[in-house]
């Protein structure tokens, strides 16, 4: 399967795209220069995938032997459209694409479209793992814990975030202070009052966090 994704990917290159497309990602790896919406089109069409162990084995070749962005994304693109076969066993996989993948187009997708859903589901194993991400060495990890309950809305567990935020309040990396804010907007949906406080209560939230946190907020 993955070498059949792998083959349709290649026929459906645009090299007029390609140069473009890794310059705005800031790729090393080259692209195709397949847009999202024929990315989309070839994932819809590729065969159904029959078991859990089969949908783990394409998945992890696509990622670990891609040579070209796009492989990545069908990856990514798989593992959502399995989100049935979801258990915390996937953590473990999902830490590893988020440090190898060491960009925001791979982490956010991760973070907020499979280990969100994930801790959602499955809080008490999740949760403590999310903790861990947010004093981790790893910038991306950290992001991760900060940016999981994007989809949360009001079932955000205040105390994580909280602590994902104060974890990494002191970073200088633009990366953690554009997610801090943009976890704090998102919340601001939920209950802007709190936002409000908790940004009031944080003097040493970054100006970028803080402008992102209020950006809403009359």
């Amino acid at each position: 399967m993955a070498a059949l994704a792998r083959s349709r990917l290649a026929a459906a290159a645009d090299p007029t795209r390609a140069p473009d497309m890794q310059r705005y990602m800031k790729s090393d790896m080259p692209f195709h220069g397949v847009p999202k919406p024929t990315r989309d089109t070839l994932v819809r069409q590729l065969p159904a995938l029959t078991s859990r162990a089969e949908w783990l084995d394409t998945v992890r070749r696509l990622w670990h032997e891609a040579e070209h962005r796009e492989e990545r994304y069908v990856a990514l693109d798989l593992l959502r459209r399995y989100a049935r076969w979801q258990e915390p066993d996937l953590l473990p996989l999902y830490e590893d694409f988020i440090i190898t993948g060491a960009w925001w187009d791979y982490v956010d997708e991760l973070a907020s479209h499979h280990v969100g859903p994930l801790l959602m589901a499955h809080r008490p194993v999740v949760t403590p793992v999310i903790r861990e991400w947010a004093t981790d060495a790893d910038r991306w990890k950290r992001r991760a814990s900060v940016i999981c309950q994007l989809g949360a809305k009001g079932e955000t567990d205040l105390s994580l975030l909280t602590y994902a935020v104060e974890a990494n309040v002191d970073d200088a990396d633009f990366f953690l202070r554009k997610g801090i804010g943009w976890a704090l907007r998102q919340y601001a949906r939920v209950d802007a009052e709190w936002v409000r406080t908790f940004v009031e209560d944080h003097p040493g939230l970054s100006g970028l966090s803080r402008r992102e946190a209020l950006k809403h907020i009359s």
